[in-house]
């Protein structure tokens, strides 16, 4: 396996999707991930061997994605003292509240930090990982600074088309 900064994992590979957006964010932020499919229920013996072999393959901090019972976070958080971040999944008829709540109600000492529901939550995961990483890693600290600008051109560029759609009818 390769070295990585960041291990993502995720209940099911229906999960695919919205975890991708994880590591194509982290990708933009030249942080080094891997992103595999591991369940706490179905393939529990899986999910601690790749916590366990975290450390030696250079793993800074989880990114977990999971739906429905969503307990994949804090398996991984109870059986590791790197930071954990979880994605709540829409994948039931509950929308992903179900997944929220079991992602974010987490018992004292065993925290999982947790992003919004879905694809939104996926990229913001990302961005706190890397925001975690660049307390003491100046490139990632440089691409933030780099990402975040990006950001507030799109806004800047959305801002004026606004302004001259609106100006172009008064």
């Amino acid at each position: 396996m390769v070295d990585r900064q960041v291990q993502i994992l995720m209940g099911s590979d229906s999960d695919a999707d919205i975890m991708r957006r994880t590591l194509d964010v982290l990708t933009e932020l030249g942080v080094t991930a891997h992103m595999t499919v591991a369940s706490a229920h179905r393939s529990p013996d899986r999910v601690k061997k790749l916590i366990d072999e975290a450390p030696q393959h250079g793993v800074k901090i989880f990114i977990v994605g999971a739906g429905a019972a969503a307990h994949l976070a804090g398996v991984v958080a109870a059986h590791s003292t790197l930071p954990v971040i979880g994605v709540p999944i829409d994948s039931s008829p509950l929308q992903g509240w179900d997944a929220l709540l079991a992602t974010v109600q987490m018992p004292p000492g065993v925290p999982v930090a947790t992003v919004s529901i879905g694809k939104a939550g996926a990229a913001n995961a990302a961005v706190l990982a890397a925001q975690i990483l660049a307390l003491s890693d100046r490139d990632v600290a440089a691409a933030l600074t780099a990402y975040k600008a990006t950001l507030a051109e799109k806004v800047e560029r959305a801002a004026s088309t606004v302004e001259d759609s609106v100006s172009s009818r008064e």
